[in-house]
């Protein structure tokens, strides 16, 4: 996967991570569906620096096939 479409991957996570923390309330979540709400948006950010950044050269590793 090429720079340009690895920025746009990781755009769109953080674009979802944003949608997701619009939904939670300020403070400690107390509910079962605000921490998953919360998980969610980590798993978002999550997603997003992969794509962006690629660590370990997990999505655009050379030897892989496309």
């Amino acid at each position: 996967m090429d720079r340009r479409k690895r920025t746009i991957v990781g755009t769109l996570w953080i674009g979802v991570a944003i949608v997701m923390a619009t939904t939670l309330e300020i403070g400690v979540p107390t509910s079962a569906s605000a921490v998953a709400r919360l998980f969610v948006v980590a798993v978002a950010l999550f997603l997003a620096a992969i794509y962006a950044l690629d660590p370990w050269n997990v999505v655009s590793d050379p030897f892989r096939q496309e």
